[in-house]
């Protein structure tokens, strides 16, 4: 690997496997940390007593980052990682920040419990042996993971079991999700420290752009917004070439590839 440093931060419930159809690529231009976020399946351990929220992870991600020998770096995350992305730049370490349909943008108490629910739902699901069997299928595949996904058939076969089995491994899924109840999302940036493209997902149905995208628009003054067509909330694996062009515009040489988003 070579070239700057870049982290690849992933959503709530998933795990660093989310990034695997657009790593190679990225590590073609730069030296990359792929962490798999504290409390989530095959990262650390949530600390006994501490309360659980994004401010924690952020700890974490700071804590991986300084083991691996990067005081700063281009900052690329999903959902939740476009969050940690965003507070990690709010602490002085970032060069750069693209957040994929990040979270912690909700415009209103509604918009915060339908996600909820949505999270709940696929946990309590996420278990069940019978539609794991049905998700081997391309089709049913498709169908299931269509809250996430616009193309879950993309998802190899051989993964599936491995997404059933980050959602169900999530042990701070619901207490992350009391805690951005309790003490809400991303708050307003007096002036950005970086860089920071935000590119939303055009067919994105777990957190769509009018209900959590318009909102952070006035939270980060002069981001960049841009949308991301055809693809669905984790857009790695419906189209990673349309990811790996976002990531690298702003990381590397410019490469135009995505649209402006719309309000």
């Amino acid at each position: 690997m070579s070239g700057e440093p870049l982290v690849l931060l992933h959503g709530a419930s998933m795990s660093a496997r989310a990034w695997d159809p657009v790593r190679p690529a990225l590590e073609a231009h730069h030296e990359v940390l792929v962490p798999t976020l504290a409390g989530h399946r095959g990262g650390a351990a949530w600390p006994d007593g501490e309360p659980v929220g994004v401010a924690g992870i952020v700890d974490d991600v700071e804590t991986l980052m300084d083991d691996a020998g990067m005081p700063t770096a281009h900052l690329v995350g999903n959902s939740l990682g476009g969050w940690v992305a965003l507070e990690l730049a709010r602490r002085g370490r970032a060069r750069s920040v693209v957040a994929l349909s990040p979270a912690g943008g909700w415009g209103s108490g509604l918009d915060l419990r339908r996600l909820v629910w949505s999270f709940r739902l696929g946990s309590a699901l996420a278990g069940s042996s019978w539609l794991r069997a049905a998700a081997r299928r391309p089709r049913v595949r498709r169908l299931l993971l269509a809250r996430v996904l616009e193309r879950g058939d993309r998802v190899p076969t051989e993964d599936v079991g491995e997404l059933f089995d980050d959602l169900a491994g999530c042990v701070i899924l619901h207490e992350l999700l009391d805690g951005a109840a309790e003490h809400g999302g991303v708050a307003p940036f007096d002036a950005l420290p970086c860089p920071v493209r935000v590119a939303w997902s055009g067919r994105d149905r777990l957190i769509p752009w009018r209900r959590h995208g318009v909102a952070l628009r006035d939270r980060l003054p002069g981001a960049e917004f841009v949308r991301l067509p055809r693809v669905g909330h984790v857009p790695m694996w419906d189209d990673p070439d349309l990811v790996v062009d976002a990531v690298l515009g702003v990381t590397a040489a410019p490469r135009p590839h995505a649209q402006e988003a719309s309000a």
